[in-house]
């Protein structure tokens, strides 16, 4: 049995998820090193990873810290996945994975995240750039419900790593879109039901169910906000009173 893998992630942002659920599809013991947002550019974190973005990990059996998901993912399926259960070892397959996992750290990461941001996060409402990111998030599903006609799964005939790369952020495009939940993947079937394949899987609830937990600790909505706080200038206010309060 390795040890665990520590992984650092900050719970609100979808990334880190997408290396939890690999983590537990593939049962791959870990444990948890759970920051705040406001010390993700401040040592120890940025020591580790000097991007400042979460999530990383240390992988005490082989000596190595990495970040950037895709990276991470990529790793832990060359180190982990012996059996092959979430990739293929024949040459068109594993490529085709790997296309996937880069149009998502590429494609849908970017375009969901400013989408969110202009939704939700930014103090301003800018039109322009709401339209922008959001007509870029329906575009990435478009290529996605494409892609998956006539099958269950972007690649061969199960679930990869591919597959599990795209659910954390597509499990919150009700927020990048701004609609209600239910009609999220509103002209997009196909991706409805091979997202809904996903989530109901054992290792997406335990991720959620750890989410839950971390977010709770650090008092957090569901959009990342400190409760009570609105949007990122807010936010950002009160992390320097916070600080100025504690003497820093």
């Amino acid at each position: 049995m390795p040890k665990p893998i520590r992984i650092w992630l900050a719970p609100p942002g979808p990334n880190p998820w997408k290396v939890i659920i690999v983590l537990e599809e593939l049962q791959i013991p870990y444990e948890i090193t759970s920051i705040r947002f406001e010390n993700i550019k401040a040592k120890p974190f940025i020591d580790l990873n000097p991007n400042g973005r979460v999530p990383a990990i240390e992988d005490p059996n082989t000596g190595l810290t990495l970040w950037e998901t895709g990276a991470i993912i990529l790793y832990l399926i060359e180190q982990y996945d012996t059996e092959k259960k979430l990739t293929y070892d024949t040459v068109v397959e594993r490529n085709r994975l790997n296309q996937w996992l880069m149009f998502q750290v590429s494609g849908q990461g970017p375009y969901y995240g400013q989408a969110t941001w202009f939704q939700v996060l930014h103090s301003e409402k800018i039109p322009s750039a709401i339209n922008r990111y959001v007509e870029e998030a329906k575009r990435v599903c478009g290529v996605l419900e494409g892609s998956l006609a006539g099958k269950k799964w972007l690649v061969g005939d199960k679930i990869t790593f591919a597959d599990l790369a795209f659910v954390p952020w597509n499990d919150r495009l009700d927020a990048v879109l701004m609609c209600e939940g239910e009609k999220k993947f509103e002209g997009f079937p196909l991706v409805k039901a091979w997202h809904e394949s996903m989530i109901s899987r054992p290792s997406w609830k335990k991720a959620m169910e750890i989410r839950a937990k971390l977010m709770d600790i650090q008092g957090l909505a569901w959009n990342g906000m400190p409760k009570g706080v609105s949007n990122m200038e807010e936010y950002v206010e009160k992390i320097k009173k916070d600080a100025e309060a504690a003497g820093k």
